[in-house]
């Protein structure tokens, strides 16, 4: 790869800057993750209308949101889908690491989406991580 290629708002950063890390698997994991924040939110992941400007980038607001207890905000058709929706935005969350070798395999997602809510550890907050760590997912 001569070039970083992909949609802005899902490529991962090691795409941009070696330092993050090698351009792999996982860099499509971050994308997922992504794309998984924007279908429990309902929005672009960064959207400058918003009423607060806390809430523009959208993985910000929602890890805040997550990590403080709160309730995340966001429209719910049924009764089940509110822990639906924590479940997929912590699995979110663990995608967008910063650095690759934090980030889960596709594997062990899958794992996750189909295991229990109370089974799953919140991950360090994506967008503050300085150093990598290599976290345990669950």
């Amino acid at each position: 790869m001569t070039t970083a290629r992909g949609t802005m708002g899902y490529i991962a950063p090691e795409v941009f800057s070696r330092n993050f890390g090698n351009v792999s698997y996982k860099s499509d994991v971050y994308s997922y993750g992504m794309l998984l924040l924007e279908m429990i939110g309902g929005r672009k992941n960064i959207d400058t209308g918003v009423e607060k400007t806390s809430q523009v980038y959208f993985p910000e607001w929602i890890y805040n949101r997550l990590n403080q207890g709160e309730e995340l905000e966001i429209q719910e058709a049924e009764d089940g889908d509110a822990r639906i929706a924590k479940k997929l935005t912590i699995v979110a969350l663990w995608c967008i690491q910063w650095y690759p070798v934090d980030r889960p395999s596709m594997r062990t997602v899958v794992q996750m989406l189909e295991g229990d809510l109370e089974s799953l550890s919140m991950p360090p907050n994506p967008l503050a991580s300085t150093t990598s760590f290599n976290a345990s997912f669950v």
